[in-house]
């Protein structure tokens, strides 16, 4: 029987049946289980009305046209399963020893989902699945696709970068349910409380909670009714105008046509111009910040809100004041009451600065987000925490931000964003709501936002903390054009390895393991049949910032091995050493028999002339010994500036005083296992690289180099430490500085053609002679190298920075000019043929590398917004000219070089991978090992053969990453560059690869390896 509930303030319709086991369970409109059925008179996301074959999913009775397949050949899935089948066997073993684990608590992690943002999902549910397993507590992973889909995937999966590559993977190495019915009946008999990380629509918007809901499955996160009221800006809005606070004026478009007539009245009632005056234009139901827009006038306010329409990405849009001065802030809320009881308390706000592009290097004045802007290291964002605000201040932001949780009847944590104002006469009319005032040194405290870690709620609301009443003023950062309605500022947000949330809770002693564990523990307080390990709670991993001997069996200390993981530098991949630090050293940290100490290698100040050529110099370099909470935060430079400014005796202060007052309101609800015994927090430290090569040296210990580009990869900083007597992992001095040197990686394997292994010819060019030069370069270029196009990149350099096409006399001359003016990037439309973002080196190069351009078909995953003849999900690839990009991990110790399965990177903005698709979470789609469609069994392994070949000349070691274009057929390869130091990011191909071995290696099973291969090749140096 069908039952529907209308949640508050929503005009939308939940279908809600009975289920066979007497739980609850969503029904479509025709009464068939499983299918969830959203009844409104405006219809923004049509992909939920489930009903049917429409978006049956594809399985057990499914046609084999509903199923995905590629289009080469289906035959071809069979390498691929080969491969993942080999991590399914691995997974069954884990499963089946997880079973054996009487007393674990089940959690059943859930990402994916249709929105945009579900890339971000999948990087944040990797991150919890890392922090939270442990032996009492049990993760199974679900991924839910575009057409709301359920899938049990292995866990091995998480590590795939993208939804393109869990959509391609999943048919093959996924269980598939049939119906949200047996979907939920499978969480009901497999699992004890379900954790959702979905971003966007059926995430935020109250979907997967009304689901789960239903079927009366305990769940961490805010409740449907809750969600649904938080997720609509204008609903929002309206919700706490309701509760008293001041809301910013704000026009609806709710029937898929501007009234225009009636926007213009608004325009005038609120005396905003209507031909110059700013407004925010948005989705009502979006998120983040899809589709926000600034329109300055009417005119331009009416076509914008068009657009959204006219583009379905919704049907509700909000049009808003335009806000303006004042310093963003935002701040995480715990609840740490139990049961029901909600019991708020915030922890250690963050100020948020933003600063605009640089026009001189083509970015945009204003500072406005997108996806690389948020969720990439970036420069155009700072993080300050505490905030740069007084004391009193910040009370003030922690209280009315407990206060907004309370009153919204949010669970478990959530994010509140916001503004201080200055405190200025009235410039306009006056607010919506009544809202006390509220006292504060400093000025006006405006929230502005509530994310739920997954839900967003964008409505203004307003203490005006002065004598007079409440007024409305307009609020942006000064200087630039970002508003509020730009929702989820922080550049990680969600639950990633750096996000807000852990960079909060890490400031007053709480790790990740402590704050996922405490809300897991929050959230089943609410559900007393859950059988709750007394050890959920606190961690299990020994925490490595107060680090007590440990004692064997016969009650002797046990010394733990210490490792030093060094990461930043100078060069312009210094951004991508920062998260390869961070995810080596929070993996190593899990390893109960390592003592693991995060460094960062200091970038040189602006003004400092040294290079590091001049030897003795190079020692004299700055190193920062990091505590826990500045490893996370999100860029070399911020880091930096974290640890001066914590070295300070008024920020040690005033930081100590407001953690002493949040640990007390937390009243111990969460464990804080950062803090030492007597409750300090460690302190960074200062040191020049001489001193931390002696202080491993003293302490015996690894130093696990993740510093890519410049001395981490040219052998500098491996001869220091070979010295020394420091073990080190990845290559020596002398095949790092081979291999840093592109042209001279060539000529040292030329020899090795006979064995079917090449090298591209090559013409190194000084840069003053290419500055000089006119178009005579060019055409001298293309009749040496025999080539149509040419590829070019600096001779010595680490992997993608200031690599590009060039296709005429005209590309040459901007990227020389880029090369000599200094400039950061190079943007997508500069050359004449379609490219993404190029990295420029820093310092520039004094000489420069051509090659031919090789040309190779395009392998494109095909998704919706791609369009052609095949479907979603397919493997398109041509062939005509048989050649592949490929690029194989290799690990082992001298000589004896082991080839991991290659992957296939596809390219998603041209010819050259872009860094992000090398190392950042969420872009490039890997095919990991490449299916028979495209490469030949026999090819693959005389490919990694061919590989291990090359690696032993070279004379690699440890751990590295060959780049190499292979022949579909006979598996001969064209090295392209060898990576001593490779990216180690959380979704770094070379787990991919890992994880294909027999048995797998999950990353931090890779990482431990890497470091044993160290002390191996080290203890064979010294009896050598």
């Amino acid at each position: 029987m069908l039952r529907l509930v209308q949640l508050p303030s929503s005009g939308i319709v939940w279908g809600v049946g009975g289920s066979r086991d007497g739980g609850r369970s969503l029904e479509s409109g025709d009464g068939r289980s499983g299918n969830l059925q959203r009844v409104s008179s405006v219809e923004s996301f049509s992909a939920w009305r489930l009903n049917g074959g429409q978006f049956g999913l594809p399985g057990f009775g499914a046609t084999a046209s509903r199923r995905r397949r590629m289009a080469v050949t289906r035959s071809g899935v069979k390498e691929l399963e080969s491969g993942l089948m080999e991590v399914r066997e691995g997974e069954g073993t884990r499963v089946r020893d997880d079973e054996r684990r009487s007393g674990a608590l089940r959690v059943a992690l859930i990402c994916g989902g249709p929105s945009e943002e579900r890339g971000i999902s999948l990087n944040s549910a990797r991150s919890v699945l890392v922090h939270l397993e442990a032996e009492d507590v049990l993760v199974s992973c679900y991924y839910l696709n575009k057409k709301l889909e359920f899938f049990g995937i292995p866990s091995a999966q998480m590590y795939s970068n993208t939804p393109s590559d869990f959509d391609f993977k999943i048919t093959s190495t996924a269980r598939s349910f049939r119906s949200h019915t047996e979907f939920l009946e499978h969480l009901q008999a497999t699992s004890d409380i379900v954790f959702p990380v979905l971003h966007g629509q059926f995430g935020e918007d109250g979907g997967i909670q009304a689901l789960l809901e239903s079927a009366g499955l305990p769940f961490v996160g805010t409740g449907a009714a809750a969600a649904q009221v938080a997720f609509d800006k204008y609903d929002a809005a309206v919700e706490l105008a309701k509760h008293g606070f001041a809301t910013l004026p704000s026009f609806l478009v709710d029937d898929g046509k501007v009234d225009v007539s009636g926007l213009r009245k608004w325009f005038q009632s609120n005396d905003v111009d209507i031909n110059t005056g700013r407004v925010v234009v948005k989705p009502a139901r979006a998120g983040s910040s899809v589709g926000v827009s600034v329109a300055e006038g009417l005119n331009t306010a009416v076509k914008n809100a068009e657009a959204l329409l006219n583009e379905g990405i919704d049907e509700r849009v909000v049009i808003e004041m335009f806000a303006e001065g004042g310093q963003e802030f935002t701040a995480l809320v715990l609840d740490v009451g139990s049961g029901n009881e909600t019991r708020p308390v915030t922890l250690l706000p963050t100020e948020v600065e933003i600063f605009g592009g640089d026009p001189s290097d083509g970015e945009q004045e204003v500072a406005i987000f997108n996806y690389r802007r948020k969720y990439l290291p970036t420069r155009q964002v700072s993080y300050h925490t505490p905030p740069r605000f007084s004391e009193g201040t910040i009370n003030k932001i922690r209280s009315g931000a407990a206060d907004l949780f309370r009153i919204l009847g949010l669970r478990d944590v959530a994010r509140v964003d916001g503004w201080l104002l200055p405190q200025v006469k009235r410039t306009g009319p006056a607010l919506g709501g009544q809202m006390p005032s509220d006292e504060s040194d400093s000025g006006i405290i405006v929230f502005s936002d509530i994310n739920l870690v997954r839900h967003i709620l964008s409505a203004i609301c307003v203490i005006f903390l002065s004598e007079d009443s409440l007024l409305w003023y307009t609020v942006v950062t000064e200087g630039t054009d970002y508003h509020s309605a730009n929702v989820g500022t922080s550049q990680t947000s969600g639950m990633e390895q750096t996000s807000i949330l852990f960079m909060q809770a890490a400031q007053i002693g709480i790790s990740h393991a402590d704050i996922l564990r405490s809300l897991l523990s929050h959230a089943c307080t609410r559900y007393p049949t859950i059988p709750l390990p007394k050890s959920i709670g606190y961690p299990i991993a020994i925490s490595n910032s107060n680090p007590k001997a440990e004692f064997g069996m016969e009650g002797s200390p046990i010394e733990k091995q210490k490792v030093f993981v060094l990461f930043g530098g100078d060069s312009s991949e210094r951004q991508v050493s920062l998260i390869s630090g961070t995810n080596v050293w929070l993996n190593l940290r899990g390893c109960s028999d390592l003592n693991v100490t995060p460094f960062l290698l200091a970038p040189a100040e602006p003004d400092d002339t040294k290079t590091v050529s001049e030897g003795d110099l190079v020692g004299d370099k700055t190193v920062w010994a990091l505590p826990y909470a500045e490893v996370l935060k999100h860029t070399v430079e911020e880091v930096v500036e974290g640890c001066i400014e914590h070295l300070k005796a008024s920020t040690v202060a005033k930081v100590s005083t407001l953690r002493d007052q949040i640990l007390s309101e937390l009243q111990g609800q969460v464990k804080a296992s950062l803090l030492s015994d007597d409750g300090r927090m460690e302190m960074p430290r200062k040191l020049t690289l001489k001193k931390f090569i002696a202080e491993a040296k003293q302490n015996n210990a690894v130093v696990f180099i993740a510093v890519h580009g410049g001395i981490g990869e040219n052998g500098t900083l491996q001869a220091l430490l070979r010295a020394s007597g420091v073990p080190h992992t990845g290559s020596g001095d002398e095949a790092s500085r081979l291999c840093m040197d592109k042209a001279t990686t060539g000529a040292a394997i030329s020899h090795l053609s006979s064995q079917g292994i090449h090298t591209a010819a090559k013409a190194v060019i000084e840069i003053h002679e290419l500055v000089q030069s006119g178009d005579d370069m060019w055409v001298k270029l293309r009749k040496e190298l025999k080539a149509d196009d040419v590829c070019v990149k600096p001779v010595g350099d680490g992997c993608s920075t200031g690599v590009a096409r060039l296709s005429c006399a005209e590309d040459l001359a901007a990227y020389v000019k880029a090369i000599s003016t200094g400039q950061s990037q190079i943007h997508p439309g500069t050359f004449l043929k379609a490219h993404g973002i190029v990295e420029m080196p820093y310092p520039s190069p004094k000489q420069l590398l051509f090659e031919p351009f090789i040309e190779t078909d395009d392998v494109v995953v095909v998704s919706a917004n791609r369009g052609g003849s095949a479907s979603e999900g397919e493997l398109y690839w041509e062939g005509k000219s048989r050649w592949l990009e490929v690029t194989v991990g290799v690990l082992g110790l001298h000589g004896v070089m082991h080839a991991f399965n290659p992957s296939i990177t596809v390219k998603e903005t041209g010819g050259i991978l872009t860094l992000e698709e090398k190392f950042q979470g969420g872009t490039g789609v890997n095919l990991t090992p490449p299916p028979s469609s495209l490469i030949k069994e026999e090819a693959i392994a005389a490919c990694r053969k061919r590989i291990e070949i090359v690696a032993n000349t070279l004379g690699l070691e440890g751990f590295a990453r060959i780049d190499a274009f292979v022949h579909a057929d006979t598996g001969e390869v064209i090295i392209i560059e060898a990576n001593t130091v490779p990216g180690m990011t959380p979704s770094t191909v070379l787990i991919h690869q890992a994880l294909t071995e027999i048995p797998p290696l999950y990353p931090r099973s890779f990482f431990r390896k890497v470091v044993d291969l160290a002390l191996l090749q080290h203890s064979r140096q010294q009896i050598s």
